[in-house]
């Protein structure tokens, strides 16, 4: 035991030799092991390169194959033309840009020389894709022809120029010449210029109930006041309440006005004391003072 024992005393510097020996030796196996770990990781890693490349490859010969494909076109409006179909007719994107803007200000190109002018295409590019250009039916079986033609009258013209001619003669058939007025309006005119005696202005068709602005303004056209008709007027200080209400102009409530002015303010002696009574604007009374005697 004592002999056994001997072998395990080693002196200071002994045992620093061994502790030294110790350290080379694991560093030199942490060495190795470091080693083999990065030459396993760059197998891998080659490995996978190697399979990436390979899948590139494929994949570059299929876009390769994609676009030697070449590209079948069909009939198609040009007026639909997509960023998409734009690229792949080999349209520019500034070509394709002004095409869609052009579309944004609700616009149509109706043939393939003003889709040209709009896009600015090629004349090459032009020749490879207008074949297949669809309009619509419309656009492609408009009459080419512009020329300016003649209609001549026909019997569907009921409506016919007229000479200017006194208001107060006119006739029915007179006033159903003009465009807007039929029977009845023509019936309304006639019995309103009964009813007065005749008219003493054209802005007496205002009057006329019913009347459009715009027929209006055909009857100041074709329709004047000749001469001042002959009808007896109204003697509006003297008038009855019943004979004063039964004037076109005036209504029941108006003649009561009337009558309740001249017994309260005397005897209405012109156009200014007409307006004073309630209901008559100036223009209307300067109309219908023409009516009356004071």
């Amino acid at each position: 035991m004592k002999n056994i024992k001997s072998y395990f005393l080693f002196s200071k510097e002994q045992r620093n030799g061994i502790f030294l020996l110790v350290l080379i030796i694991i560093s030199i196996q942490a060495s190795w092991f470091l080693y083999s770990t990065i030459k396993t990781n760059n197998n891998l890693a080659s490995e996978e390169e190697k399979q990436w490349l390979a899948m590139q490859s494929q994949v570059d010969s299929l876009k390769a194959i994609s676009f030697e494909k070449k590209y079948e076109l069909k009939p198609f409006n040009p007026n639909f033309i997509t960023d998409y179909k734009g690229y792949k007719l080999g349209m520019s994107v500034a070509e394709i840009d002004r095409l869609l803007a052009f579309r944004k200000t609700n616009q149509y190109v109706n043939s393939a020389r003003e889709f040209q002018h709009i896009t600015k295409i090629s004349d090459s590019l032009l020749a490879a894709i207008s074949p297949y250009f669809k309009f619509p039916d419309w656009v492609t079986n408009k009459k080419e022809s512009k020329e300016y033609v003649k209609f001549e009258k026909t019997s569907f013209y009921k409506k016919e120029k007229i000479s200017v001619i006194d208001i107060n003669s006119a006739t029915s058939e007179d006033l159903m010449k003009i465009n807007g007025i039929g029977p009845g309006f023509s019936e309304r005119i006639l019995n309103f210029r009964e009813s007065l005696g005749g008219f003493v202005s054209m802005e007496q068709m205002q009057d006329v109930w019913g009347l459009p602005p715009e027929v209006i303004t055909k009857l100041n056209v074709n329709f004047k006041i000749g001469s001042t008709p002959q009808f007896k007027k109204i003697d509006i200080n003297n008038a009855s309440l019943k004979e004063i209400a039964q004037f076109p102009y005036f209504r029941y409530a108006i003649a009561k006005e009337i009558v309740t002015h001249r017994s309260m303010n005397g005897d209405i002696k012109n156009v200014a004391d007409l307006t004073k009574i309630k209901g008559l604007s100036t223009q209307k009374a300067t109309i219908i003072a023409l009516y009356l005697t004071f």
